[in-house]
């Protein structure tokens, strides 16, 4: 579970060093992979807690408790911070208030609270988001900030306006969140002609570190890491990542079962039984199990 260092560190990273990379899981054990990979934080993404947990689609099903209690579990399997997506915070500033103390508790090193009206749809489905007054939105980030103990612990704001109200009110709500006291600043755009020059735009405009997610099918998806850190973001996240890679490789492997009658051809792409159990430390369990237990018999 991230400690009060690994919060500090994650804080400490807005400012100095490289840009952050978060690739994004649904569960602990995706969380595990990732830290395996060197990664230094991880980002549980709301879309693939809701394909996981409910097998439907980012349209605001998921609540607090589901959430909150799936990414306690992820975080208790890692060092590396996680950072979560929280949706709207689940309600209004009362909500947020519980919002930010079940994330806190559960070891969460940041969210992410978005200014959609309720219920949200994930930013990448067609369409524009409606979305809350600037005020409403402020005062509950203001509200988040009131209710975390630690310090270290992120408050991401994130708005939705750019797609239904334009680049220059999202640009002007992410001032305004910034001043409510989030720490960071998180502006969903989506693709155009005029992307690169948006995302310039953004990040020259807002005085505070600025978040950038990653769709991998869309343009942002071409550009590299290093170009995203020459735009000016301080963290990049990509929700997609593994439910995307683990869908692909789980229909591979059904449709191979269901045409071989095995998964031999299949198996070049599947982990086998010594890598998934070392992703899983079970030498640890195997370790403590000869320091404890008593001999049998």
């Amino acid at each position: 579970m991230p400690s009060s260092s690994a919060r500090r560190s994650l804080r400490e990273r807005l400012t100095s060093g490289p840009m952050v990379i978060a690739p994004g899981i649904y569960d602990a054990y995706g969380a595990r992979l990732t830290e395996m990979a060197g990664f230094e934080a991880v980002y549980m993404t709301g879309n693939g807690v809701s394909a996981s947990l409910l097998g439907r689609a980012d349209v605001g099903l998921i609540d607090l408790t589901l959430f909150s209690q799936h990414a306690h579990r992820a975080a208790a399997a890692v060092e590396i911070p996680l950072i979560c997506d929280a949706d709207t915070g689940y309600g209004n500033a009362v909500n947020v208030r519980r919002t930010v103390e079940e994330f806190e508790a559960g070891g969460i090193a940041a969210i992410h609270l978005e200014d959609q009206v309720m219920p949200k749809k994930c930013g990448h489905i067609p369409g524009a988001r409606p979305v809350v007054s600037l005020l409403e939105h402020a005062r509950k980030i203001e509200a988040a900030v009131a209710a975390r103990r630690d310090p270290d612990f992120l408050i991401i704001a994130r708005t939705d306006a750019a797609g239904g109200l334009g680049l220059d009110e999202a640009i002007a709500r992410a001032k305004a969140y910034r001043s409510a006291g989030a720490d960071v600043t998180f502006v969903e755009m989506k693709n155009s002609p005029t992307l690169l020059d948006d995302m310039k735009r953004v990040t020259g405009s807002v005085d505070a570190p600025a978040l950038v997610n990653v769709e991998e099918s869309g343009a942002l998806g071409q550009l590299t890491a290093t170009q995203l850190e020459e735009l000016g973001f301080r963290i990049a996240i990509y929700p997609g990542l593994a439910r995307y890679a683990a869908g692909f490789g789980i229909r591979h492997a059904l449709d191979t079962l269901k045409r071989d009658g095995n998964t031999k051809s299949a198996r070049d792409r599947m982990l086998s039984f010594k890598d998934y159990n070392e992703a899983l430390k079970l030498d640890e369990i195997v370790e403590w199990e000869g320091k404890y237990l008593p001999p049998a018999g």
